[in-house]
């Protein structure tokens, strides 16, 4: 006889619920390919490979590679994107999971995608889901659900473009070879199939660079190409999006007219976090699904899902929004080269200053080493007559020339030349005063030539006050004695150029000086306004000068310009810490200049305060090879990128040390030197203190005190082992959950 179970008494309503055991569901494995390989969205570098699941007979046909979907990874449910579809696993079936849910209807990575991630993850250091993360968007299932109910009618293939298209084609391409050398070669590399590569100096003008740019999109998209094109900012992004749709009668991806819904349009903006989730990954599934052929946007822009051999532009490739904040750090002008010539496709630097890596590109061909990042580009360089005629009359207002001239107001910030010169402009038309975005450290720069290879940069003591205070070199930290390198004067090497000091000046009033006119002020929250064409004081920031404003029906080119600019406060750029300080110091320049009326409409430039000699030359002539040259010239004797390529690794100083000592970058070690000139040098600089992170906290503030960054350098065939070699250190330093910090960079935009 059994004895019935007790049962616990509850009150009436109150009683547990009864739930019903469902039985599991009964799976079995397709037939062809049942293994799916999934890269799952875990950032754990340790963790960057595939991972196998079992696939459903019932998902199959939709369990595609390039399809996201969400499995089961330890006790939690993650998505993923399947990368391939196999027939065995290393794995034992008994251990391996089903695909729970197939999230997309379509694959939203293609094949040639996901080669160029696996590329992108190779070339940095990084793992794919690194790369995943940014490159495809959060999936919206409203968005493909529209989508689908759309494609029936509102979207019939690929539009067909006019005559006046082509026309308008053929005439810019007219005005092009008008003014730049070697035009027709790039027009055959937009119309050809193989890989090219371009450093474009762009001419002076307000939206010159994207009339050019425009051309080059409307060229590759007539010869059956897609075209990417990555630019600094939303203002930028905005200056070409129009041009295409006024010059080019291109449309916006943009909700149509149809009664079904939907959307279409010839090219889409990629942003990151300035578009709304939905916008984004509407905007993307268009152009991975082929409905758009070209895609523009800022940064994240350059993981646009395009085809074949296509069109990738990056513009004014200095700037620091290119590089990516995130592990692992992309370049944005390394990551389309790479695109590129994977898709056997063309790329192209536009910018009007050209960079160290352009210029170190462009040179002798047998002198510049194929990385996967970086190789021989072709220059495109404007014709002088033209550079003549477009670029305003720029003067050097320094004591010099102010002495020449006998001005009385000598160390004023605004002396009586500028000031008589900018209220006879004002009689025509707005004036642009460019300031300095803020105070910059009254530190010198210094670049010693020395075989040491201390870096160009130079600090004084935090708790020197007096006159005589401690200067010493950031990166060696050796002190400096009569403004030279004990590194450079121990081995007879050159002298060290330091920076002149700044010049006592007065405050700012000019308005006062030009009473009749009206004052505006531009700020970054307001950058994307526009300015009236009239009598005004604009004064900016640059990366802030709002764009001119046609009035009174004059919608000419005289009528969206400045009719001077003046660049104030200059001696700031020989204070400026960075090893790209100068050349960002030019592109500021250039960059406010470009705005300003050419020569022949009576437009004049002006450069106030003391500056390096090489800077004003190169903004007076408007050729930045001349800086470019020098720079290259500076960075082979020191041994800096891109002439040796490096990596920036970070951390806790006992866990730096010791992943170094794992490359073998240490004196004695496999990569301990490097060759520079004919000489060796340490291949590793530093390690230098650093600030603490802005999340640490109490807990972690005794561990992470000693906080230090050390730089690495390898020459540029090596480039590729090196980011190989630092993924794998960081790999095994987190699966072994070995303490402290650890993180690098490769290609930085800075190494201080």
């Amino acid at each position: 006889m059994t004895t019935p179970h007790a049962e616990q008494l509850a009150l009436d309503g109150l009683a547990p619920r009864k739930r019903r055991r469902r039985a599991p569901a009964e799976r079995e494995p397709a037939v062809d390919k049942p293994i799916a390989q999934i890269v799952l969205d875990v950032q754990a570098t340790h963790l960057g490979r595939t991972f196998d699941y079992l696939v459903d007979e019932k998902q199959s046909e939709q369990a595609l590679p390039g399809t996201m979907v969400r499995v089961r990874f330890g006790g939690q449910r993650v998505s993923g994107i399947i990368w391939n579809r196999t027939d065995s696993s290393d794995t034992p079936e008994s251990s391996m999971r089903y695909i729970e849910r197939v999230l997309t209807p379509e694959p939203l990575v293609s094949a040639a995608m996901r080669r160029d991630v696996e590329l992108i993850a190779d070339a940095y250091g990084g793992t794919r889901a690194n790369i995943l993360r940014f490159a495809v968007p959060a999936r919206v299932a409203r968005v493909d659900q529209e989508q689908r109910l759309a494609e029936s009618g509102a979207w019939q293939g690929r539009r067909r473009f006019t005559d006046a298209q082509a026309q308008a084609r053929d005439a810019g391409f007219g005005r092009l070879a008008q003014s730049y050398d070697h035009a027709r070669q790039l027009r055959d590399a937009l119309e050809g199939t193989a890989f090219a590569s371009f450093v474009v100096d762009a001419l002076p003008g307000a939206a010159r660079w994207a009339r050019d740019l425009a051309w080059m999109i409307m060229t590759a998209l007539l010869a059956g190409k897609s075209a990417v094109a990555v630019l600094p900012t939303n203002r930028e992004v905005n200056d070409l999006a129009a041009v295409l749709t006024a010059a080019c009668g291109l449309r916006p991806f943009a909700p149509n007219q149809s009664a079904n819904g939907g959307y279409s349009g010839d090219f889409a903006i990629l942003e990151g976090s300035a578009m709304p989730p939905a916008e984004r990954y509407r905007a993307y599934r268009a152009v991975a699904t082929g409905q758009v052929r070209c895609a523009i946007g800022a940064r994240s822009a350059m993981y646009a899902p395009v085809e074949g051999p296509a069109l990738f532009v990056i513009v004014d490739d200095l700037a620091y929004q290119n590089m990516d904040g995130f592990m692992p750090y992309p370049n944005a002008r390394g990551v389309l080269r790479l695109r590129a010539k994977a898709h056997g496709g063309v790329f192209v630097s536009l910018a009007n200053v050209r960079s160290p890596i352009s210029q170190w590109e462009t040179g002798d061909p047998s002198a510049v080493r194929e990385t996967p990042t970086t190789g021989f580009s072709t220059a495109i360089r404007p014709l002088p007559a033209v550079v003549k005629e477009q670029s305003p009359w720029i003067r050097w207002l320094n004591r010099d020339e102010l002495a020449r001239l006998a001005d009385p107001s000598i160390g004023a910030r605004v002396p009586h030349t500028a000031v008589r010169i900018l209220t006879k402009a004002l009689e025509r038309g707005p004036v642009l005063l460019s300031t300095p975005r803020r105070r910059h450290h009254r530190s010198a720069q210094l670049r010693t030539l020395s075989p040491a290879g201390a870096l160009p940069a130079l600090h004084r003591s935090a708790r020197a006050r007096s006159a005589h205070e401690r200067r010493t070199f950031r990166w060696c930290g050796a002190a400096v004695v009569n403004w030279t390198c004990p590194g450079a004067a121990a081995t007879g090497c050159a002298s060290c150029a330091s920076a002149r000091p700044a010049p006592r000046r007065n405050s700012p009033d000019c308005s006062a000086a030009c009473r009749s006119s009206s004052r505006r002020a531009a700020s970054r929250a307001d950058s994307s306004t526009r300015s009236p064409c009239r009598p005004q004081i604009v004064i900016a920031t640059p990366g802030c000068e709002p764009r001119v404003l046609p009035v009174d029906g004059n919608d000419g080119a005289a009528g969206r310009e400045y009719r001077a600019v003046a660049i104030l406060d200059a001696w700031t750029s020989l204070y400026a810490p960075g090893v790209d300080a100068r050349p960002d110091a030019l592109a500021n320049w250039m960059r406010s200049m470009a705005l300003c009326a050419p020569r022949s409409r009576g437009g004049q430039g002006l450069l106030i305060g003391e500056t390096d000699p090489v800077i004003a030359q190169s903004l007076m002539l408007w050729d930045s090879r001349l800086l470019a040259a020098k720079e290259i010239e500076e960075r082979a004797q020191t041994g800096l990128p891109p002439v040796l390529a490096a990596a920036c690794v970070w951390g806790r100083r006992d866990t730096v040390m010791q992943a170094i000592q794992r490359l073998g970058a240490l004196p004695g070690g496999e990569w301990g030197t490097v060759n520079v000139g004919g000489e060796d040098m340490p291949a590793m600089l530093g390690p230098v203190p650093i600030p603490q992170p802005p999340t640490v906290n109490a807990r972690e503030f005794a561990d992470t005190a000693d906080r230090v960054k050390a730089v690495v350098r390898v020459a540029q065939s090596r480039r590729a082992e090196l980011a190989i070699r630092l993924r794998t250190i960081v790999a095994r330093h987190v699966a072994a959950r070995e303490p402290g910090e650890l993180r690098f960079r490769l290609d930085p935009k800075d190494l201080i």
